[in-house]
Order: structure tokens, then sequence, then C-alpha cells
């Protein structure tokens, strides 16, 4: 049987000297998408904007690591933004946690 390994990400140095709370953790196993998320903000707007900052993030390291421009990343991850919000593969499930 092969071991199962969970990679984790390194926390980001400026919330290690700053403090903070984890708002958002998603992970990739077996093809699916989980997440772990805490409310975090009192208007749901400010989610909007960080979605729009994670997709930024998401372009640059396409542009990076990758064939991609960060442009042509960015309108990809728009584009798939658009196809999910208008037709959902999978709308899944959502539950509070303490």
């Amino acid at each position: 049987m092969t071991e199962r390994k969970f990679e984790a990400l390194n926390v980001p140095p400026d919330a290690l000297e700053k403090g903070g709370i984890e708002i958002l953790r998603a992970s990739v196993s077996e093809g699916a998408v989980s997440i772990a998320l805490r409310r975090a903000f009192d208007d749901p707007f400010t989610w909007g904007v960080l979605l729009v900052d994670l997709a930024r993030h998401a372009a640059r390291i396409y542009g990076m690591e990758t064939e991609y421009s960060e442009e042509e990343a960015m309108r990809e991850i728009v584009a798939g933004i658009q196809a999910e919000l208008e037709d959902p593969s999978d709308p899944g499930s959502t539950q509070a946690l303490n």
C-alpha cells in the first residue's frame, strides 16, 4: 500500500511576523477540491476582493511556471469563473464547524 502524504504550504512570512488568522485552506485530494474557510469579514463584498486577489496570484504563478503569460492565465481563470457561475459542475455542501 502506498503511503498517503499531505503536502501543506508554509505560512506566509508576513503573517508569521505580524500575526493573524487563517481564513482559507484549499486542498486537492484524488482530483476533488476540499475547502475549509472562516467567514472572517463583516461584508461579503470583501470576499469578492479576496477572490480576485487569489486569481491575480494564481495568474502570476502560471506566468512564472508555465507557457502561459500572466494575462493569458488571468483570461482563462476568469473564463473558468464565468463558466462555473453559469453552470456549476458541483455545488458541493457546506457545514458550519467550530
